[in-house]
């Protein structure tokens, strides 16, 4: 007598099984923090964001994998703040584990955004009626360079803006400056006054004795021509002191 079908499949081995799941540790504590973070953001704004989370953000652009939160912590502590961070040269920020060059290249363009933006803004009306946002330009231009920059706003008639140069560039407290290039190059643009800009790299932007000495230079090069000197700008980390408000000029 034949077993029914169902006994004879029972009584035979089997002859394959999916082998047992392999057992798995606890998830990482980040999975799932990258939509966690975005989602926040869409529903908070950006402005509800750290710091440290603005980073994160714009990190998973050049990272698309794991865990950046250490990382965005470390570069703030590396260079002291966001503002810090963008000012870094590639080569600082390459000189941190984590980050290449595509990451370092990334955040630098957050910074010439930032700049050309902040341009846009000087140079649609005149600059005098617009200080704040000079200020404003001038101290994300020049706050964490970490060497000396001389730089010239030429002005037309208006007093907007026509160019604004790099005319010298130096070590961590001098940078060359040579009045008549700086009233030759104003000749060239048909400028009708300048505003001068350096920074302290030391943070401080008190004006030096050398910095009050040089600007009497150029205003004594340009008087002849009359171009004006509407201000001399020493821009630090800790803030931009002015010469024409300081009874400098």
């Amino acid at each position: 007598m034949r077993e029914p079908q169902a006994l004879q499949e029972a009584a035979q081995p089997d002859l394959w099984r999916p082998p047992p799941k392999a057992e798995r540790g606890p998830a990482p504590h980040y999975l799932g923090h990258r939509e966690r973070l975005r989602a926040r953001a869409h529903q908070h704004g950006l402005a509800s964001l750290a710091d440290y989370e603005i980073l994160e953000l714009h990190l998973f652009r050049a990272i698309p994998r794991g865990d950046v939160k250490p990382l965005a912590k470390q570069l703030l502590v590396r260079f002291g703040s966001l503002a810090g961070v963008l000012g870094a040269s590639i080569a600082e920020l390459t000189s941190i584990k984590g980050v290449g060059e595509a990451v370092a290249l990334d955040l630098k363009l957050l910074q010439e955004a930032a700049l050309r933006t902040g341009r846009e803004a000087v140079a649609r009306r005149p600059v005098i009626s617009s200080w704040s946002a000079l200020l404003a330009y001038v101290k994300t231009a020049l706050a964490h360079e970490p060497r000396e920059q001389f730089r010239v706003l030429f002005l037309d008639k208006k007093n907007q803006l026509v160019a604004d140069e790099v005319m010298g560039q130096g070590t961590v407290d001098h940078a060359p400056v040579y009045p008549r290039e700086v009233v030759r190059r104003a000749l060239e643009l048909s400028a009708s006054a300048v505003i001068l800009v350096h920074n302290h790299p030391s943070g401080d932007p008190t004006p030096s004795a050398a910095d009050i000495d040089m600007t009497r230079q150029v205003i004594e090069a340009a008087r002849a021509l009359r171009i004006a000197i509407h201000d001399h700008l020493v821009v630090g980390r800790e803030g931009v002191a002015s010469f024409k408000a300081l009874g400098l000029l």
